[in-house]
Protein backbone atom coordinates (compact mmCIF):
# COMPACT_ATOMS: atom_id res chain seq x y z
CA UNK A 1 0.00 0.00 0.00
CA UNK A 2 1.12 3.57 -0.67
CA UNK A 3 1.28 4.41 3.03
CA UNK A 4 4.15 1.97 3.58
CA UNK A 5 6.33 3.07 0.65
CA UNK A 6 9.22 5.50 1.17
CA UNK A 7 8.76 8.91 -0.50
CA UNK A 8 10.20 9.08 -3.99
CA UNK A 9 10.75 12.68 -5.18
CA UNK A 10 10.33 13.26 -8.91
CA UNK A 11 11.25 16.16 -11.20
CA UNK A 12 9.91 17.12 -14.60
CA UNK A 13 11.59 19.47 -17.06
CA UNK A 14 10.59 21.20 -20.28
CA UNK A 15 10.21 18.64 -23.04
CA UNK A 16 10.16 18.56 -26.78
CA UNK A 17 6.84 17.84 -28.50
CA UNK A 18 4.87 14.92 -27.12
CA UNK A 19 4.00 12.42 -29.85
CA UNK A 20 2.33 9.07 -30.27
CA UNK A 21 -0.74 6.94 -29.67
CA UNK A 22 -1.15 5.80 -26.07
CA UNK A 23 -3.55 4.02 -23.77
CA UNK A 24 -4.10 5.10 -20.18
CA UNK A 25 -4.91 2.63 -17.40
CA UNK A 26 -8.39 1.16 -17.10
CA UNK A 27 -11.08 3.27 -15.50
CA UNK A 28 -10.79 3.12 -11.73
CA UNK A 29 -14.50 3.57 -11.03
CA UNK A 30 -15.50 0.71 -13.33
CA UNK A 31 -12.63 -1.50 -12.10
CA UNK A 32 -13.75 -1.17 -8.47
CA UNK A 33 -17.34 -1.99 -9.38
CA UNK A 34 -16.45 -4.91 -11.63
CA UNK A 35 -14.72 -6.61 -8.71
CA UNK A 36 -17.53 -5.82 -6.27
CA UNK A 37 -20.43 -6.86 -8.47
CA UNK A 38 -18.54 -9.92 -9.64
CA UNK A 39 -18.10 -10.94 -6.00
CA UNK A 40 -21.84 -10.48 -5.36
CA UNK A 41 -22.90 -12.49 -8.43
CA UNK A 42 -23.25 -16.26 -8.56
CA UNK A 43 -20.80 -17.67 -11.10
CA UNK A 44 -17.75 -16.32 -12.93
CA UNK A 45 -17.37 -12.70 -14.02
CA UNK A 46 -14.45 -11.87 -16.33
CA UNK A 47 -12.92 -8.39 -16.40
CA UNK A 48 -10.44 -7.34 -19.10
CA UNK A 49 -8.46 -4.10 -18.95
CA UNK A 50 -8.82 -3.92 -15.16
CA UNK A 51 -6.76 -1.14 -13.58
CA UNK A 52 -3.98 -2.83 -11.61
CA UNK A 53 -3.42 0.05 -9.21
CA UNK A 54 -3.04 -0.09 -5.44
CA UNK A 55 -6.57 1.24 -4.98
CA UNK A 56 -8.20 -1.41 -7.14
CA UNK A 57 -6.06 -4.25 -5.84
CA UNK A 58 -7.16 -3.26 -2.32
CA UNK A 59 -10.77 -3.75 -3.42
CA UNK A 60 -9.86 -7.15 -4.85
CA UNK A 61 -8.36 -8.14 -1.49
CA UNK A 62 -11.49 -6.94 0.30
CA UNK A 63 -13.71 -9.08 -1.90
CA UNK A 64 -11.40 -12.08 -1.36
CA UNK A 65 -11.74 -11.50 2.39
CA UNK A 66 -15.49 -12.23 2.18
CA UNK A 67 -15.13 -15.35 0.08
CA UNK A 68 -14.81 -14.36 -3.58
CA UNK A 69 -12.10 -16.08 -5.61
CA UNK A 70 -10.29 -13.53 -7.78
CA UNK A 71 -7.43 -14.64 -10.00
CA UNK A 72 -5.46 -13.07 -12.83
CA UNK A 73 -5.52 -15.18 -15.99
CA UNK A 74 -2.69 -15.77 -18.45
CA UNK A 75 -4.25 -13.34 -20.94
CA UNK A 76 -4.19 -10.55 -18.34
CA UNK A 77 -7.90 -10.67 -17.58
CA UNK A 78 -9.31 -11.28 -14.12
CA UNK A 79 -11.69 -14.11 -13.25
CA UNK A 80 -14.02 -13.36 -10.34
CA UNK A 81 -15.93 -16.30 -8.88
CA UNK A 82 -18.62 -14.69 -6.76
CA UNK A 83 -20.12 -15.89 -3.49
CA UNK A 84 -23.55 -14.45 -4.22
CA UNK A 85 -25.50 -11.65 -2.57
CA UNK A 86 -26.28 -12.43 1.07
CA UNK A 87 -23.55 -15.08 1.34
CA UNK A 88 -20.54 -13.00 2.35
CA UNK A 89 -18.16 -14.58 4.84
CA UNK A 90 -16.89 -12.59 7.79
CA UNK A 91 -13.33 -11.30 7.16
CA UNK A 92 -10.62 -12.96 9.25
CA UNK A 93 -8.60 -9.75 9.69
CA UNK A 94 -8.76 -6.00 9.20
CA UNK A 95 -9.24 -4.73 5.65
CA UNK A 96 -6.58 -2.23 4.55
CA UNK A 97 -7.73 0.09 1.77
CA UNK A 98 -4.54 2.16 1.57
CA UNK A 99 -5.55 5.36 -0.21
CA UNK A 100 -8.76 4.04 -1.82
CA UNK A 101 -11.65 6.31 -0.87
CA UNK A 102 -14.01 4.84 -3.45
CA UNK A 103 -13.10 1.30 -2.47
CA UNK A 104 -13.65 1.71 1.25
CA UNK A 105 -16.89 3.71 0.99
CA UNK A 106 -18.54 1.36 -1.49
CA UNK A 107 -17.39 -1.70 0.42
CA UNK A 108 -18.89 -0.26 3.61
CA UNK A 109 -22.18 -0.08 1.72
CA UNK A 110 -21.97 -3.73 0.68
CA UNK A 111 -20.93 -5.04 4.10
CA UNK A 112 -23.33 -2.79 5.99
CA UNK A 113 -26.40 -4.88 5.16
CA UNK A 114 -24.77 -8.29 5.57
CA UNK A 115 -24.69 -9.99 8.97
CA UNK A 116 -20.90 -9.76 9.32
CA UNK A 117 -18.42 -7.61 11.23
CA UNK A 118 -15.46 -5.90 9.56
CA UNK A 119 -12.79 -3.34 10.44
CA UNK A 120 -11.44 -0.91 7.84
CA UNK A 121 -8.08 0.89 7.96
CA UNK A 122 -6.22 3.10 5.50
CA UNK A 123 -3.12 5.19 5.01
CA UNK A 124 -2.52 8.58 6.64
CA UNK A 125 -4.40 10.40 3.87
CA UNK A 126 -7.46 8.13 3.85
CA UNK A 127 -7.60 8.19 7.66
CA UNK A 128 -8.26 11.93 7.52
CA UNK A 129 -11.17 11.70 5.10
CA UNK A 130 -14.79 11.87 6.29
CA UNK A 131 -16.69 8.59 6.31
CA UNK A 132 -19.82 9.89 8.04
CA UNK A 133 -21.42 10.73 4.70
CA UNK A 134 -21.58 6.97 4.07
CA UNK A 135 -21.88 5.69 7.64
CA UNK A 136 -24.86 7.87 8.53
CA UNK A 137 -27.28 6.38 5.96
CA UNK A 138 -25.95 2.91 6.82
CA UNK A 139 -26.85 3.53 10.46
CA UNK A 140 -30.39 4.30 9.34
CA UNK A 141 -30.48 0.92 7.59
CA UNK A 142 -29.44 -0.88 10.79
CA UNK A 143 -25.63 -0.96 10.60
CA UNK A 144 -23.69 -0.62 13.87
CA UNK A 145 -20.57 1.55 13.66
CA UNK A 146 -17.56 2.24 15.87
CA UNK A 147 -15.18 4.80 14.38
CA UNK A 148 -12.67 7.45 15.34
CA UNK A 149 -14.05 10.88 16.17
CA UNK A 150 -15.51 12.57 13.11
CA UNK A 151 -16.38 9.15 11.69
CA UNK A 152 -12.87 8.61 10.39
CA UNK A 153 -10.81 5.45 9.94
CA UNK A 154 -10.09 3.06 11.53
CA UNK A 155 -13.75 2.08 11.63
CA UNK A 156 -15.54 -1.13 12.53
CA UNK A 157 -19.03 -2.02 11.36
CA UNK A 158 -21.49 -4.76 12.22
CA UNK A 159 -23.88 -5.35 9.37
CA UNK A 160 -27.60 -5.40 9.98
CA UNK A 161 -29.16 -8.84 10.50
CA UNK A 162 -32.35 -7.56 8.88
CA UNK A 163 -31.55 -4.44 6.89
CA UNK A 164 -34.12 -1.71 6.46
CA UNK A 165 -34.71 -0.34 2.95
CA UNK A 166 -34.80 3.44 2.87
CA UNK A 167 -35.41 6.56 0.84
CA UNK A 168 -32.32 8.75 0.97
CA UNK A 169 -31.72 12.20 -0.45
CA UNK A 170 -28.00 12.62 -1.10
CA UNK A 171 -26.97 15.85 0.70
CA UNK A 172 -23.97 16.55 -1.54
CA UNK A 173 -22.92 15.74 -5.09
CA UNK A 174 -21.20 12.43 -4.40
CA UNK A 175 -21.30 9.33 -6.55
CA UNK A 176 -19.62 7.46 -3.69
CA UNK A 177 -22.45 8.19 -1.24
CA UNK A 178 -25.13 7.38 -3.81
CA UNK A 179 -23.39 4.14 -4.72
CA UNK A 180 -22.84 3.07 -1.10
CA UNK A 181 -26.56 3.43 -0.33
CA UNK A 182 -27.54 1.54 -3.49
CA UNK A 183 -25.08 -1.25 -2.71
CA UNK A 184 -26.45 -1.46 0.82
CA UNK A 185 -29.95 -1.63 -0.66
CA UNK A 186 -28.97 -4.71 -2.65
CA UNK A 187 -29.25 -6.91 0.44
CA UNK A 188 -32.21 -5.09 2.03
CA UNK A 189 -35.71 -6.48 1.41
CA UNK A 190 -38.06 -4.17 -0.46
CA UNK A 191 -37.26 -1.01 -2.36
CA UNK A 192 -34.39 1.37 -1.66
CA UNK A 193 -34.70 4.84 -3.23
CA UNK A 194 -31.92 7.38 -3.70
CA UNK A 195 -32.79 10.95 -4.68
CA UNK A 196 -29.94 12.82 -6.32
CA UNK A 197 -30.48 16.59 -6.63
CA UNK A 198 -27.23 17.04 -8.60
CA UNK A 199 -26.41 14.28 -11.12
CA UNK A 200 -23.13 12.44 -10.61
CA UNK A 201 -21.38 9.65 -12.47
CA UNK A 202 -23.79 6.78 -13.01
CA UNK A 203 -21.54 3.74 -13.36
CA UNK A 204 -23.19 1.99 -10.41
CA UNK A 205 -26.66 2.27 -11.92
CA UNK A 206 -25.51 1.09 -15.36
CA UNK A 207 -23.49 -1.82 -14.03
CA UNK A 208 -26.21 -2.95 -11.61
CA UNK A 209 -28.62 -3.11 -14.53
CA UNK A 210 -26.06 -5.08 -16.52
CA UNK A 211 -25.74 -7.61 -13.70
CA UNK A 212 -29.51 -8.10 -13.66
CA UNK A 213 -30.66 -5.90 -10.80
CA UNK A 214 -34.16 -4.38 -10.94
CA UNK A 215 -33.22 -0.70 -11.03
CA UNK A 216 -34.92 2.33 -12.56
CA UNK A 217 -33.92 5.97 -12.97
CA UNK A 218 -36.48 8.75 -13.44
CA UNK A 219 -36.55 12.52 -13.12
CA UNK A 220 -39.05 14.03 -10.68
CA UNK A 221 -40.89 17.35 -10.96
CA UNK A 222 -38.01 19.13 -9.21
CA UNK A 223 -35.57 17.89 -11.84
CA UNK A 224 -33.89 15.47 -9.44
CA UNK A 225 -32.76 11.96 -10.39
CA UNK A 226 -34.77 9.31 -8.54
CA UNK A 227 -33.14 5.86 -8.46
CA UNK A 228 -35.23 2.92 -7.28
CA UNK A 229 -33.66 -0.46 -6.54
CA UNK A 230 -35.49 -3.66 -5.65
CA UNK A 231 -33.54 -5.51 -2.99
CA UNK A 232 -32.20 -9.05 -2.91
CA UNK A 233 -31.91 -9.78 -6.65
CA UNK A 234 -29.84 -12.64 -8.00
CA UNK A 235 -26.98 -10.92 -9.76
CA UNK A 236 -25.76 -12.69 -12.89
CA UNK A 237 -22.05 -12.77 -13.85
CA UNK A 238 -20.86 -10.66 -16.76
CA UNK A 239 -17.94 -10.23 -19.13
CA UNK A 240 -16.66 -6.68 -18.63
CA UNK A 241 -14.24 -4.70 -20.79
CA UNK A 242 -12.84 -1.82 -18.73
CA UNK A 243 -12.20 1.29 -20.88
CA UNK A 244 -9.46 3.85 -20.25
CA UNK A 245 -9.96 6.14 -17.26
CA UNK A 246 -10.91 9.69 -18.36
CA UNK A 247 -9.39 11.12 -15.16
CA UNK A 248 -6.05 9.52 -16.04
CA UNK A 249 -6.45 10.63 -19.67
CA UNK A 250 -6.60 14.22 -18.41
CA UNK A 251 -2.88 14.24 -17.71
CA UNK A 252 -1.59 13.46 -21.23
CA UNK A 253 -4.39 15.59 -22.72
CA UNK A 254 -3.35 18.69 -20.77
CA UNK A 255 0.34 17.94 -21.35
CA UNK A 256 -0.19 17.78 -25.12
CA UNK A 257 -2.13 21.07 -25.07
CA UNK A 258 0.58 23.01 -23.23
CA UNK A 259 3.82 21.48 -24.62
CA UNK A 260 4.48 23.22 -27.97
CA UNK A 261 4.29 21.05 -31.08
CA UNK A 262 2.61 18.10 -29.36
CA UNK A 263 0.24 15.79 -31.24
CA UNK A 264 -1.05 12.67 -29.47
CA UNK A 265 -3.92 10.17 -29.55
CA UNK A 266 -5.33 8.72 -26.34
CA UNK A 267 -7.11 5.52 -27.31
CA UNK A 268 -10.09 3.66 -25.85
CA UNK A 269 -11.19 6.27 -23.29
CA UNK A 270 -14.48 6.16 -21.38
CA UNK A 271 -16.78 8.97 -22.57
CA UNK A 272 -19.60 8.70 -20.03
CA UNK A 273 -21.42 12.06 -20.05
CA UNK A 274 -20.81 12.46 -16.32
CA UNK A 275 -17.05 12.11 -16.80
CA UNK A 276 -16.19 14.44 -19.70
CA UNK A 277 -16.36 17.83 -17.99
CA UNK A 278 -12.61 18.38 -18.33
CA UNK A 279 -12.66 17.83 -22.10
CA UNK A 280 -15.62 20.20 -22.47
CA UNK A 281 -13.79 22.84 -20.42
CA UNK A 282 -10.49 22.51 -22.30
CA UNK A 283 -12.28 22.88 -25.63
CA UNK A 284 -13.95 26.05 -24.33
CA UNK A 285 -10.46 27.31 -23.44
CA UNK A 286 -9.38 26.85 -27.06
CA UNK A 287 -7.99 23.33 -26.90
CA UNK A 288 -7.66 21.43 -30.19
CA UNK A 289 -9.35 18.20 -29.08
CA UNK A 290 -11.29 15.82 -31.30
CA UNK A 291 -13.06 12.58 -30.41
CA UNK A 292 -13.11 9.85 -33.06
CA UNK A 293 -14.02 6.19 -33.35
CA UNK A 294 -16.91 6.43 -30.88
CA UNK A 295 -18.44 3.12 -29.91
CA UNK A 296 -20.43 1.49 -27.12
CA UNK A 297 -19.10 -1.31 -24.90
CA UNK A 298 -20.81 -2.67 -21.80
CA UNK A 299 -23.39 0.10 -21.90
CA UNK A 300 -20.70 2.80 -21.83
CA UNK A 301 -19.56 5.02 -24.71
CA UNK A 302 -15.84 4.97 -25.46
CA UNK A 303 -13.68 6.62 -28.09
CA UNK A 304 -10.23 7.87 -29.12
CA UNK A 305 -9.14 11.43 -28.27
CA UNK A 306 -6.91 13.42 -30.63
CA UNK A 307 -5.03 16.31 -28.99
CA UNK A 308 -2.74 18.98 -30.46
CA UNK A 309 -0.83 21.78 -28.76
CA UNK A 310 -3.02 24.87 -28.51
CA UNK A 311 -3.14 28.50 -27.44
CA UNK A 312 -5.45 28.44 -24.43
CA UNK A 313 -7.38 31.33 -22.89
CA UNK A 314 -8.95 31.71 -19.48
CA UNK A 315 -12.66 31.13 -18.88
CA UNK A 316 -15.18 30.88 -16.07
CA UNK A 317 -15.92 27.19 -15.48
CA UNK A 318 -19.63 26.66 -14.66
CA UNK A 319 -20.04 25.59 -11.03
CA UNK A 320 -22.57 22.91 -12.00
CA UNK A 321 -19.85 21.18 -14.01
CA UNK A 322 -17.84 20.38 -10.88
CA UNK A 323 -19.40 16.95 -10.19
CA UNK A 324 -18.41 15.71 -13.65
CA UNK A 325 -14.77 16.71 -13.26
CA UNK A 326 -14.07 17.03 -9.54
CA UNK A 327 -10.94 14.87 -9.79
CA UNK A 328 -9.63 16.84 -12.76
CA UNK A 329 -9.42 20.33 -11.25
CA UNK A 330 -5.74 19.97 -10.27
CA UNK A 331 -4.69 19.29 -13.86
CA UNK A 332 -7.15 21.92 -15.13
CA UNK A 333 -5.35 24.41 -12.89
CA UNK A 334 -2.12 23.44 -14.66
CA UNK A 335 -3.72 24.10 -18.05
CA UNK A 336 -4.94 27.43 -16.70
CA UNK A 337 -1.36 28.35 -15.75
CA UNK A 338 -0.52 28.40 -19.47
CA UNK A 339 -3.74 30.06 -20.65
CA UNK A 340 -3.91 33.78 -21.34
CA UNK A 341 -5.89 35.65 -18.68
CA UNK A 342 -7.82 34.41 -15.67
CA UNK A 343 -9.53 31.05 -15.27
CA UNK A 344 -12.18 31.13 -12.53
CA UNK A 345 -13.29 27.83 -10.99
CA UNK A 346 -16.24 28.00 -8.55
CA UNK A 347 -18.07 25.23 -6.70
CA UNK A 348 -14.96 23.45 -5.44
CA UNK A 349 -15.90 22.77 -1.80
CA UNK A 350 -15.73 19.00 -2.41
CA UNK A 351 -12.01 19.36 -3.14
CA UNK A 352 -11.47 20.11 0.55
CA UNK A 353 -12.24 16.48 1.47
CA UNK A 354 -10.45 14.50 -1.23
CA UNK A 355 -7.16 12.59 -0.71
CA UNK A 356 -5.82 15.89 0.62
CA UNK A 357 -7.34 19.33 1.00
CA UNK A 358 -6.87 19.32 -2.73
CA UNK A 359 -7.89 22.94 -3.26
CA UNK A 360 -5.26 24.20 -0.81
CA UNK A 361 -2.66 21.78 -2.20
CA UNK A 362 -3.22 23.06 -5.75
CA UNK A 363 -3.00 26.70 -4.66
CA UNK A 364 0.23 26.13 -2.70
CA UNK A 365 1.73 24.21 -5.62
CA UNK A 366 0.91 27.00 -8.06
CA UNK A 367 2.36 29.63 -5.73
CA UNK A 368 5.55 27.61 -5.27
CA UNK A 369 5.99 27.66 -9.06
CA UNK A 370 5.31 31.36 -9.66
CA UNK A 371 1.76 30.98 -10.97
CA UNK A 372 -0.51 33.70 -9.54
CA UNK A 373 -3.72 32.36 -8.01
CA UNK A 374 -6.44 33.32 -5.53
CA UNK A 375 -8.01 30.65 -3.32
CA UNK A 376 -11.26 31.07 -1.38
CA UNK A 377 -13.27 28.50 0.56
CA UNK A 378 -14.82 27.08 -2.63
CA UNK A 379 -13.20 28.83 -5.60
CA UNK A 380 -9.86 29.07 -7.35
CA UNK A 381 -8.74 31.76 -9.80
CA UNK A 382 -5.57 31.11 -11.80
CA UNK A 383 -3.85 33.84 -13.80
CA UNK A 384 -2.03 32.25 -16.70
CA UNK A 385 0.55 33.23 -19.25
CA UNK A 386 3.10 34.65 -16.79
CA UNK A 387 6.84 34.39 -17.14
CA UNK A 388 9.26 32.24 -15.15
CA UNK A 389 6.82 29.42 -14.31
CA UNK A 390 8.32 26.51 -12.34
CA UNK A 391 11.36 26.15 -10.13
CA UNK A 392 9.46 25.04 -7.04
CA UNK A 393 8.91 21.92 -4.97
CA UNK A 394 5.33 20.78 -4.45
CA UNK A 395 4.07 19.04 -1.31
CA UNK A 396 1.77 16.26 -2.49
CA UNK A 397 0.15 15.37 0.87
CA UNK A 398 0.01 11.71 -0.27
CA UNK A 399 -2.28 12.78 -3.13
CA UNK A 400 -1.59 11.06 -6.45
CA UNK A 401 -3.42 13.70 -8.52
CA UNK A 402 -1.41 16.55 -7.00
CA UNK A 403 1.81 14.68 -7.83
CA UNK A 404 0.86 13.97 -11.45
CA UNK A 405 -0.62 17.41 -12.12
CA UNK A 406 2.49 19.30 -11.11
CA UNK A 407 4.76 16.95 -13.03
CA UNK A 408 2.67 17.95 -16.07
CA UNK A 409 3.31 21.61 -15.16
CA UNK A 410 7.05 20.98 -15.31
CA UNK A 411 6.89 19.54 -18.83
CA UNK A 412 5.97 23.00 -20.19
CA UNK A 413 7.45 25.29 -17.51
CA UNK A 414 10.43 27.61 -17.82
CA UNK A 415 12.12 25.84 -14.89
CA UNK A 416 11.98 22.26 -13.55
CA UNK A 417 9.21 21.31 -11.13
CA UNK A 418 9.77 18.85 -8.27
CA UNK A 419 7.14 16.89 -6.33
CA UNK A 420 8.10 15.59 -2.91
CA UNK A 421 6.67 12.11 -3.46
CA UNK A 422 6.00 10.29 -6.69
CA UNK A 423 5.41 6.91 -5.02
CA UNK A 424 1.74 7.81 -4.49
CA UNK A 425 1.19 7.85 -8.26
CA UNK A 426 0.87 4.04 -8.15
CA UNK A 427 -2.51 4.59 -6.48
CA UNK A 428 -4.12 5.17 -9.88
CA UNK A 429 -1.53 5.33 -12.71
CA UNK A 430 1.28 2.78 -12.22
CA UNK A 431 2.92 3.34 -15.63
CA UNK A 432 2.70 7.15 -15.58
CA UNK A 433 6.44 7.85 -15.93
CA UNK A 434 7.03 5.22 -18.61
CA UNK A 435 4.07 6.43 -20.67
CA UNK A 436 5.35 10.01 -20.70
CA UNK A 437 8.87 8.87 -21.52
CA UNK A 438 7.46 7.02 -24.53
CA UNK A 439 5.83 10.25 -25.74
CA UNK A 440 9.02 12.27 -25.24
CA UNK A 441 8.45 13.76 -21.79
CA UNK A 442 11.21 14.16 -19.22
CA UNK A 443 10.37 12.96 -15.70
CA UNK A 444 13.23 11.77 -13.51
CA UNK A 445 13.93 10.70 -9.94
CA UNK A 446 15.82 13.18 -7.79
CA UNK A 447 18.32 13.05 -4.94
CA UNK A 448 19.16 9.63 -3.51
CA UNK A 449 16.31 8.09 -5.50
CA UNK A 450 18.25 8.79 -8.71
CA UNK A 451 21.15 6.59 -7.66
Amino acid sequence: MSHSVSPSPLRSTASGPLKGAIRVPGDKSISHRALMFGALAVGRTTATGLLESEDVLATADAMRAVGAIIEKQQDGSYAIDGVGLGNLLEPESVIDFGNAGTGVRLTMGIFGTHDIAATFVGDASLSKRPMGRVLNPLREMGTSVIARSGDRLPASIRGAKQALPMTYRVPMASAQVKSAVLLAGLNAPGETTVIEPIPTRDHTEKMLAGFGADISVTINEAGERVIKLQGQPELKPQDIEVPGDPSSAGFPIVAALIVPGSDITVENVLLNEHRTGLITTLVEMGGDIQIVNKRVSGGEEIGDILVKASRLHGITVPADRAPSMIDEYPVLAVAAAFAQGDTFMPGLEELRVKESDRLAAVARGLEANNVPCVETEDTLTVTGGTNNIGGGTVTTHLDHRIAMSFLILGLAAHNPVTVDDGAVIATSFPNFINLFEEMGGTITKTGSEAA
